[in-house]
């Protein structure tokens, strides 16, 4: 009996390892965002994003999410989408990057972000510069954790955001936006 209680507390134990986050450390509120230029689709169609383009015309909200098409993704990509207007009405930027290819992200700029803002390529070397790459019990799983940036107009990050859970991202960078158009 005690063997199968010890058993248990040691399956327990893995449990909670294999369920914990993965390691986060995203750049710092304040830091300067790195400069980049990607492929990205907007409404099925390839375009280019260049951060330094966009952050002359005002805020970016810049959310890395790990893989088109998957649950969290979707609902997080429907969230942007139907929250563009207000977004819009602040001047803001929004761009979603994941690692996948440019040919998914225009599907998923369709299908999920509802042709309401572009979705980009996130590459190795952008990834690594926003450090933002997901990695679980040490090892790289080649994706990016679900990370979200505010950045202002002066090129300096003014919120981030990084938790798994999609949900409270949007209104998170909503409220960062709004402190920024204060």
């Amino acid at each position: 009996m005690r063997k199968m209680t010890i058993l248990w507390k040691m399956l327990g134990v893995i449990a909670l390892g294999a369920l914990a986050g993965p390691v986060a450390a995203e750049l710092p509120v304040d830091a300067r965002a790195p400069v980049f230029a990607t492929q990205a689709a907007l409404a099925g169609k390839e375009t280019g994003f260049s951060l330094s383009a966009a952050l002359a015309r005002g805020p970016v909200v810049l959310y890395f999410y790990p893989k088109a098409f998957t649950q969290g993704c979707t609902l997080e990509a429907n969230a942007f989408a139907e929250a563009m207007d207000q977004f819009a009405a602040m001047g803001a930027t929004v761009i979603g990057l994941s690692a996948d290819d440019i040919d998914t992200l225009k599907e998923f700029s369709v299908l999920e972000c509802r042709n309401a803002f572009p979705v980009g390529v996130a590459s190795a070397e952008l990834i690594k510069a926003y450090d933002v790459s997901l990695v679980r019990e040490g090892k790289d799983l080649g994706v990016t954790s679900r990370t979200s940036y505010v950045i202002a107009p002066n090129g300096r990050i003014a919120m981030v955001h990084s938790d798994m859970d999609y949900r409270d991202h949007v209104r998170l960078s909503l409220e960062a936006v709004k402190k920024l158009a204060r």
